[in-house]
């Protein structure tokens, strides 16, 4: 028995988002039956497609046939989930949309992926990450040496999608589970995109500047040694800081140093210089200085640290030879994910028996998970922004903190759109009377999570252990960075040093220097996964009466954010590599300056390729979709786009039929009207800090809306709120602040 057995899913989805939702189910138990064109999948020889596809069943159908319409309807008719990502428009000619499937069968959950948003001007266009990108302004978020875009050679925002989408399912199974009613459930791209890359603007807060390719911050950055190998080093919080300045032997200067950024920052570089990396990194780790070298993917895939944390699988397959991947990224102790084989083709689809009505039952329209509590002991971003996505859906969230508080507390913009919708609990654990408190807690709560260094919760008296033992029904979930196995599992560490030592410095880096992502990958993977973990642990003990343990990690993630380069088997093409300021992949697929803003071009076929050049009077020679990025076609392009206005040149081409879109800044994305009607953003006023733009919600539900309900907390806000909500006499409320094992704000 795992978490969605028993669960049927017909998924209707090509290339990677989709694939890869209905993955992440399927590897719970979900039996899924993917649906493919004659000419299948678009993305079939793409090394990725034997992960995203994984514990399938594969069938041929033409939906443009009555015959292969009929059959999909059959299948349609037996699920549990019909998840699709066509654009509007195709979705509702097929006669697949949420309305019309909903009212034939009420215990459906329709699942619609689409690439961008669900109407409008840009809704329709074929699925590119560079595209999606381009729209919310990511490009313009990553730092770069030069005012440009940067194309990202990792599909973060595809990868989010996916994660959420198969939250947002779990979360509606959980939902009829209780109701009997199926319903609509939406993740689109633009959730995707603000899931990984959040709009976020307040009032009264400066943005953060643009940062540069190797990291601004001298304490977070990327050095290079002698032997011109590079290092991350990883040292955010002041406590490692501290320890690196005494691991060089200067620990008089660091006082200092700590105020000087820039001068901190020539320094270290000058010191790096000197010696070989494997000697700094020696000495940095004697010293517990979070710190990782510069790898390449293949390498980490296949090297000790997977192995030992256990995240490495290998089938065969009867063309490709071996093909080894990475596991799935969360373990459930009770109702573990597992990986059967590869996907299957299956000559005709199976019968499954039509669903029938249950019993009726009230139909709720609250969110998803309305009723559940969760206690947050999580910090930074991966640990607290997994309980922002469950508040989100409903989720009750308490964010516990002691009186050092979250050390990535501030009145910053990524602080506060991190922990948004929840309520402050100031809380002591090191006291026993606080731990009481916490335990008693316990007793009520359905999930805690934390993202403490292996051990901690043990020496708090928290451990998964005590926490069973007081309510049996307890879900608890442990994030740390390596695993909890192996000789890596108790290092500290931190989002970077995964993207180092994973392979996604040296990718966007491609032939020259290694680039740190501006977006933490590895964390904001993590708070998407552990969310969609702990909607599985909560379907699971909707059939078992049990909770159970969940584990997972920033290494975890460094392999799932990069699935389909990850996946390896012998002769299979080489990855996608950026470069310094990479503008895109090749000719035809890349960011563009014109006279008063860029473009983006995504041409997967001739004629789309013949329409660029039709409109820029361009000669695109033999093999036009192949040209290199910065060969021959790309400057003649460059040349004919330089003096024309973005918006009429776009217009222009996608009426020729061209695929393209233009690559906004983040203050036109706050004016864009489609962004706007496709509620990508949403306003909200913090009490103290004022007006504020985010993200207006991760997933759409048709019966059962989520949303944020309330701001970001400050440190120990809703103390007395809570406890007294809690049970927690007037008596003993007072002596716990009054001894510091609770606190709240000060007045006034």
């Amino acid at each position: 028995m795992t978490a969605y057995t028993g669960t049927r899913i017909v998924d209707f989805s090509q290339g990677m988002v989709g694939p890869m939702a209905a993955m992440l189910l399927g590897d719970f138990a979900a039996e899924i039956v993917k649906v493919e064109p004659r000419s299948g999948d678009r993305l079939q020889t793409h090394p990725g497609y034997q992960a995203w596809n994984r514990n399938k069943h594969v069938v041929t159908l033409d939906l443009e046939t009555p015959d292969g319409m009929a059959a999909a309807r059959t299948l349609i008719a037996g699920a549990d989930v019909a998840l699709f990502d066509f654009g509007p428009t195709r979705m509702k000619a097929l006669g697949l949309d949420a309305e019309a499937l909903n009212a034939a069968h009420p215990t459906l959950i329709h699942a619609w992926m689409p690439p961008y948003g669900t109407t409008g001007r840009w809704s329709d266009l074929p699925g590119h990450h560079s595209l999606l990108a381009a729209l919310t302004a990511m490009p313009f978020r990553q730092g770069a040496w030069g005012d440009t875009p940067v194309h990202m050679v990792l599909p973060i925002a595809h990868s989010s999608q996916a994660v959420l989408g198969a939250t947002a399912i779990g979360a509606a199974l959980f939902e009829r589970s209780k109701s009997g009613v199926g319903q609509a459930v939406t993740v689109s791209g633009l959730h995707g995109s603000a899931e990984c890359a959040p709009p976020m603007r307040f009032e009264l807060i400066e943005p953060l500047p643009r940062g540069i390719p190797p990291g601004s911050n001298p304490r977070y950055r990327l050095y290079k040694c002698a032997d011109g190998e590079w290092f991350f080093l990883g040292t955010l919080f002041t406590n490692f800081y501290r320890k690196a300045f005494e691991a060089l032997e200067l620990g008089d200067l660091f006082e200092v140093l700590e105020q000087d950024m820039l001068g901190a920052r020539e320094m270290l570089i000058g010191i790096f210089e000197t010696r070989p990396r494997e000697e700094w990194l020696e000495l940095l780790k004697a010293h517990d200085v979070p710190c990782g070298p510069v790898r390449r993917g293949d390498a980490w895939l296949g090297g000790a640290v997977v192995a030992e944390a256990r995240m490495r699988l290998a089938f065969d397959h009867p063309t490709l030879g071996e093909v080894a991947m990475p596991a799935p990224p969360a373990r459930l102790s009770a109702t573990p994910a597992r990986v059967t084989g590869l996907p299957k083709p299956m000559s005709t689809p199976p019968s499954w028996p039509a669903k029938t009505v249950g019993s009726e039952r009230p139909a709720s329209h609250a969110a998803p998970l309305a009723g559940i509590k969760v206690l947050n002991l999580g910090t930074v971003i991966a640990g607290a922004y997994a309980g922002t996505i469950l508040a989100n859906l409903g989720a009750e969230v308490i964010k516990i903190e002691g009186p050092e508080a979250d050390p990535f507390r501030s009145d910053g913009s990524q602080f506060l759109v991190y922990n948004r919708g929840v309520r402050g609990l100031g809380l002591d654990l090191k006291q026993p009377a606080a731990r009481d408190v916490f335990l008693d807690m316990v007793r009520s709560a359905d999930v805690v999570i934390d993202n403490y260094r292996l051990g901690v919760r043990n020496r708090l008296g928290i451990g998964y252990a005590t926490l069973k033992a007081i309510n049996p029904r307890i879900i608890s979930c442990s994030i740390n960075a390596y695993g909890d196995t192996g000789p890596w599992a108790a290092l500290p560490g931190f989002d970077p040093l995964m993207q180092s030592e994973g392979g996604m410095m040296a990718a966007q880096g491609g032939d020259d220097d290694p680039i740190l992502y501006s977006i933490a990958v590895n964390d904001i993977a993590t708070a998407a996964v552990v969310s969609a973990s702990v909607v599985a642990a909560l379907n699971a003990r909707e059939a078992t009466g049990e909770g159970q343990e969940i584990v997972s990690s920033l290494l975890a993630q460094s392999l799932l954010y990069q699935l389909g380069e990850m996946v390896d088997y012998a002769g299979r093409p080489p990855n996608d590599k950026g470069g310094r300021d990479c503008l895109g992949l090749r000719a035809l697929y890349r960011y563009y300056p014109c006279a008063d803003g860029w473009i983006a071009l995504a041409c997967d076929s001739e004629a789309e390729a013949a329409a660029v050049g039709l409109v820029l009077g361009v000669e695109l020679g033999a093999s036009p979709l192949t040209a290199t990025r910065d060969g021959e076609l790309a400057v003649r392009i460059e040349m004919a786009l330089a003096p024309r206005a973005r918006d009429e040149t776009i217009d222009a081409l996608l009426a020729a039929g061209a695929v393209t879109t233009p690559v906004r800044r983040f203050d036109e994305v706050l004016q864009d009207p489609w962004l706007w009607e496709n509620g990508h953003m949403a306003p909200w006023v913090h009490p103290r800090l004022g007006p504020a733009v985010s993200a207006r919600t991760y997933a759409d539900f048709s019966r059962t809306p989520g949303g944020f309900t309330l701001p970001t907390p400050d440190l120990g806000e809703h103390t007395r709120e809570v406890l007294t909500q809690c049970g927690v006499s007037e008596d003993r409320i007072a002596k716990l602040l009054s001894t510091g094992a609770a606190f709240e704000p000060l007045k006034g």
